[in-house]
């Protein structure tokens, strides 16, 4: 068994301000580091007791340089940076996998389920897929789905934990942190990374012929930036048009297409 893990770090247990996200706040962020790498161990532990042969470990936080080898098992590959492909935060996931794994992952941006909400970077006020905010999970489930790999499971904020399960109801997931407003509330991160670690466990050793995220036909993709002088100039990517003051449009019945579009644009 092949298993694909896409970490994040906003989504992890506790998480609440933006400078926890940080490496250069180290007196903030050291903690969340630690709990990202964590939490992806714990990931890990559970691929291994669900007899996973390949690990594969794509940290995708920010500048993809958070997870430290010397903190996860001792036979996984890891993957940090960016190789600059259209693929992003699943760059090295291929038809060989057999499951895809979400560590940390959180809401998308305008959402409530998470202070730290946002879709791939702060500067976009929304990304649309077919009229509905796209979060990173779902850019990254149907890439997957486009390689016909299954999603097994996730981790994150409560509020996407529900979401995930309305996409497809057989993903396993593992609730992080709920949000109150400007604030948060979780378990004991070690209660949750045993939680993460078991419930993967139980979502690699399942019928995962389900667990491919259903994949559109045809995608219209809308972006909305926060200031018109932006969203002009990413209007003249290919096919793309400006269809209000600061947002713009794309149409494509080929996921390709569209992630090569918000590799430009986003």
């Amino acid at each position: 068994m092949k298993v694909f893990i896409s970490a994040d770090i906003e989504g992890v247990n506790g998480i609440t301000h933006w400078n926890e996200t940080e490496a250069t706040l180290p007196l903030y962020y050291n903690q969340f580091q630690h709990q990202m790498n964590m939490e992806v161990k714990a990931a890990c532990l559970g691929a291994k007791d669900a007899k996973a042969e390949t690990i594969f470990v794509k940290d995708a936080h920010d500048t993809a340089r958070n997870l430290l080898a010397y903190e996860l098992p001792d036979d996984i590959i890891l993957h940090r940076g960016w190789n600059g492909g259209i693929c992003s935060m699943m760059a090295g996931l291929d038809e060989t996998y057999d499951a895809v794994v979400f560590v940390g992952y959180h809401s998308p941006s305008k959402a409530s389920g998470n202070v730290l909400a946002h879709t791939m970077n702060t500067k976009i006020s929304h990304i649309k897929i077919n009229g509905e905010i796209a979060s990173e999970f779902l850019i990254n489930a149907y890439y997957a789905a486009y390689k016909k790999v299954p999603v097994a499971f996730l981790s994150g904020d409560k509020a996407l934990t529900e979401y995930v399960k309305q996409v497809n109801p057989n993903i396993e997931i593992v609730a992080t942190k709920d949000t109150d407003h400007g604030a948060t509330f979780s378990l004991h991160p070690n209660i949750t990374n045993k939680q993460i670690q078991e419930t993967i466990k139980k979502s690699l050793t399942k019928d995962l012929s389900k667990n491919i995220v259903s994949l559109p036909s045809s995608f219209t993709i809308e972006v909305e930036y926060r200031t018109h002088a932006e969203a002009y100039s990413k209007s003249f990517f290919p096919k793309a048009k400006l269809i209000d003051s600061n947002k713009i449009q794309f149409k494509t019945k080929d996921y390709y297409d569209a992630l090569v579009f918000m590799k430009f644009v986003l």
